[in-house]
C-alpha cells in the first residue's frame, strides 16, 4: 500500500527497466495499462511521449523498456501537501504503481531511516546515480538573513539544495512553493522565500506549480525525460505546456453559466445550489493556467475547488495566488459573453393585434397553398403512370 512504501535501496547506477521491476513487484499488466491511459488523458498533446504513441499499448511498451528513473526528493519550506497528493489517490494501488515506476531513493517523509542513516542514504543515492538522477524539490527556500531560517542536518537549506542539485541531471520544482515561493512568499515574505529556479541556474529546472499539483503532471515530466532524454516543452514560466497551456475558464464545467450571465452572488444562494458561475465570488479561473478542470484529483469527478463549489484561487500563477485577495475578481481578457445572449430575467412582452392578424394571414396562406398542392399533385399510381426507374440517374443536362 502507498502508506507502507519503503524507500528503495540504492542499487548500482544501472537501474532495472520499468517493465522488469513491475513484473518482479507483482504489478499486473492491466494496472500498468491503466496508469498509461491516465497519462495519455493528462497529456494528449504537448508531451512527445504520448503524441508519438498511437495507442495506450504502444505507450506502455515504450515506457516499460526505459530504465527506472532515480528520484531524490528534498523538502524545504512546505506543508508536505505535494507529497500527499502523490500518495492520497482514490485507490492506493495507483500511488503504489507510481512509486514502482520511479525509483524513489530518498524522501524524508516516506523513508524509514532517520538521522545519520538518512543522511547516508542521501549521499549514497547521489553518488550511485551522479549526473543521472532527477531532483524533486518541495517547498520554497528562504534566502533572507543569509538563509538562516531553514536548517537541515546542520546545513542551511540553500546550501543543501545547491549541493544535491550539482549532481542532478534535472530539477523539478513540485508545487507552487518550490516553483515561485508560494504561501511562504506572501507579503511581507519575512524569510525571503524563493523559488528553486531563482537559485539553481546551471541545471534544467521544470516548474510544476499547484497547491498541490496533480501527480500525473510530475509523472509525465519524469517519464518524458527518462524515455526520450529531453524535457517537455515549457512556457515562459518554466511550466510544461502539456499541463499548463490552457485557462481553467476555457474548460470550466460552469462556463455556460458565465456566458449566460448566471453568477453566484453569495455562498448558499440559489445560484450556488444550482452550480452557477463563481466568478463574482472571486474565482481566478479566467487568469489561471492549469489542467484541473480536465484532469481532476483522485480519479473522482469534481474533486477540485470549483467542482465542490469553491472559487479557484489561482494557485499556479505567481501574480495571482496568495497575492490577489481571495474574493477579489480578476480581469477578463477577450472572453466576455456576447451581447446577443439573453439576460437571466428577460422581459416577457405581449403579442399585439396587428402582429396577430399578420401571423394569422400568413398561416392561412400557407395552409391554403398546402391544400391546393395536395389536390393538384396526385401520385404516379393515381395517374396510372409508371415512375422513373429507381436504378437510373437523371442526366445533369436534363436530356
Amino acid at each position: 500500500m502507498a502508506n507502507d512504501v519503503v524507500i528503495n535501496k540504492v542499487q548500482s547506477a544501472e537501474k532495472q527497466t520499468i517493465g522488469d521491476h513491475l513484473q518482479e513487484s507483482g504489478v499486473s499488466r492491466r494496472d500498468f495499462m491503466t496508469l498509461c491511459s491516465m497519462l495519455m488523458v493528462t497529456a494528449p498533446m504537448g508531451l512527445a511521449l504520448t503524441e508519438k504513441a498511437k495507442s495506450v499499448e504502444e505507450l506502455a511498451n515504450t515506457v516499460a523498456k526505459a530504465k527506472r528513473p532515480s528520484v531524490i526528493w528534498l523538502h524545504f519550506q512546505d506543508c508536505t501537501g505535494c507529497s500527499e497528493t502523490l500518495l492520497r489517490t482514490s485507490r492506493p494501488d495507483v500511488a503504489d504503481l507510481i512509486l514502482n515506476v520511479i525509483s524513489l531513493d530518498y524522501h524524508e517523509t516516506l523513508m524509514a531511516a532517520s538521522g545519520y542513516q538518512a543522511e547516508k542514504s542521501l549521499h549514497d543515492a547521489m553518488e550511485a546515480n551522479a549526473g543521472k538522477f532527477i531532483l524533486v524539490c518541495e517547498g520554497s527556500v528562504p534566502l533572507k538573513d543569509n538563509g538562516q531560517y531553514l536548517t537541515l542536518a546542520g546545513k542551511k537549506g540553500v546550501d543543501l539544495l545547491k549541493e544535491v542539485a550539482s549532481k542532478a541531471a534535472a530539477v523539478v520544482s513540485m508545487g507552487s512553493c518550490a516553483s515561485w515561493g508560494g504561501v511562504p512568499s506572501a507579503d511581507p515574505n519575512p524569510t525571503g522565500a524563493t523559488g528553486i529556479d531563482q537559485i539553481i541556474t546551471d541545471k534544467p529546472v521544470v516548474n510544476v506549480p499547484g497547491c498541490p499539483p496533480n501527480p500525473y503532471n510530475l509523472l509525465g515530466v519524469v517519464l518524458e525525460y527518462v524515455v526520450l532524454g529531453k524535457l517537455p516543452a515549457l512556457d515562459q514560466y518554466g511550466r510544461p505546456k502539456f499541463a499548463y497551456d490552457r485557462l481553467i475558464h476555457d474548460h470550466c464545467p460552469r462556463r455556460a453559466h458565465f456566458d449566460a450571465g448566471r453568477f453566484v452572488k453569495q455562498f448558499g444562494d440559489d445560484g450556488h445550489k444550482q452550480g452557477w458561475c463563481l466568478y463574482k465570488m472571486g474565482c481566478k479561473g479566467p487568469a489561471t493556467h492549469a489542467s484541473c478542470s480536465v484532469r481532476q484529483f483522485n480519479e473522482i469527478q469534481d474533486v477540485w475547488p470549483i467542482g465542490i463549489g469553491t472559487p479557484c484561487v489561482g494557485c499556479t500563477e505567481k501574480a495571482v495566488a496568495f497575492r490577489v485577495p481571495i474574493f477579489d475578481t480578476v480581469d477578463i481578457h477577450g472572453i466576455t459573453p456576447p451581447d446577443t445572449y439573453p439576460g437571466i430575467n428577460a422581459r416577457v412582452g405581449s403579442v399585439g393585434t396587428v402582429a396577430a392578424a399578420i401571423a394569422g394571414a400568413v398561416a392561412g396562406g400557407i395552409g391554403t397553398a398546402s391544400w391546393m398542392a395536395g389536390k393538384k399533385l396526385p401520385s404516379a399510381e393515381e395517374n396510372g403512370t409508371k415512375g422513373p426507374d429507381s436504378t437510373s440517374t437523371p442526366n445533369a443536362g436534363g436530356k
